[in-house]
């Protein structure tokens, strides 16, 4: 059997959103597929030291920041932060005009405590509350710290989050040029979250500069994904693989639909396709 690369997403993919134990059924497919010779990568928008945790279940490699940060079978192959100048400009604008901002750096991050205390406020609308719990289980999970301790360090990704699509309006004039605005469609808590991402790099390019890395033709590859920021991924692998848990614009550009990791969909899929 030929050789094929297998990356995965991880929040709503490999485990569910803001956790860090997957499935014992997903570790069983992931064991097996390696033992059978290929090779399975995490392929997350977190940053490198965000997937500590999961490190130790036995990877080949990942793609972290959404594609700024690639490392192979322990060697980096790809590392692209942000200039200090991309950096204090992209923050200044998005300051100006109240956006609120988590800076994404390789051991950590730093958030606006002004966010939290604006879901706080909006605590039981809509679905405020559910992602005030996510976020401050985020933070106690992967070491987030308020944005008065950040001292400078490289800059990989800025999370964004604002009441309305209109205030990201200018941002977008001024930034996209070095920056994409990967943004879900529709505000599902009553305000539009989403990420600033350097335009060098994406999810997509990741997977072809890890199969590269490897020898192996991407269209030997396998992608799992299930939200906006997955999209480049699924459609430059050879097949790409939406969870059911996942957004209807992926499931619409997606190769197939597997089963929601609560119910054990990467293992059913690696099964499927033979990967293990």
């Amino acid at each position: 059997m030929e050789k094929k690369a297998i990356f995965l997403d991880i929040d709503g993919t490999l485990t569910e959103p803001g956790r860090n134990e997957p499935p014992a059924s997903a570790l069983e497919a992931v064991r097996r597929a390696r033992d059978g010779g290929n090779y399975v990568f995490l392929c997350s928008g977190r940053s490198y030291g965000m997937l500590s945790s999961l490190l130790e279940y036995g990877f080949d490699g990942v793609i972290a920041s959404a594609g700024g940060y690639i490392e192979c079978r322990g060697e980096v192959i790809y590392d692209c932060p942000m200039t200090k100048e991309q950096t204090e400009r992209a923050m200044a604008v998005l300051k100006e005009h109240g956006v609120y901002c988590t800076v994404e750096c390789m051991e950590g991050a730093y958030t606006d405590e002004t966010f939290k205390e604006f879901l706080r406020e909006h605590e039981g609308e809509g679905k405020n509350s559910e992602m005030l719990r996510w976020q401050e289980q985020i933070e106690s999970s992967f070491h987030t710290r308020p944005m008065a301790e950040y001292l400078g360090e490289p800059v990989y990704k800025i999370v964004i989050m604002s009441r309305t699509e209109e205030q990201l309006e200018i941002p977008r004039r001024i930034l996209e040029r070095e920056f994409v605005f990967s943004l879900p469609k529709g505000g599902e808590f009553g305000f539009v979250n989403g990420e600033l991402i350097n335009r060098q790099f994406d999810k997509g390019r990741g997977v072809m500069r890890a199969c590269e890395y490897l020898g192996i033709p991407v269209e030997r590859s396998v992608a799992f994904g299930d939200s906006i920021n997955d999209r480049e991924m699924l459609v430059t692998a050879g097949l790409g693989i939406c969870m059911e848990n996942g957004c209807q614009e992926m499931k619409e550009i997606a190769d197939d639909i597997c089963p929601p990791v609560t119910e054990d969909g990467i293992y059913r899929a690696f099964e499927k396709y033979h990967l293990m």
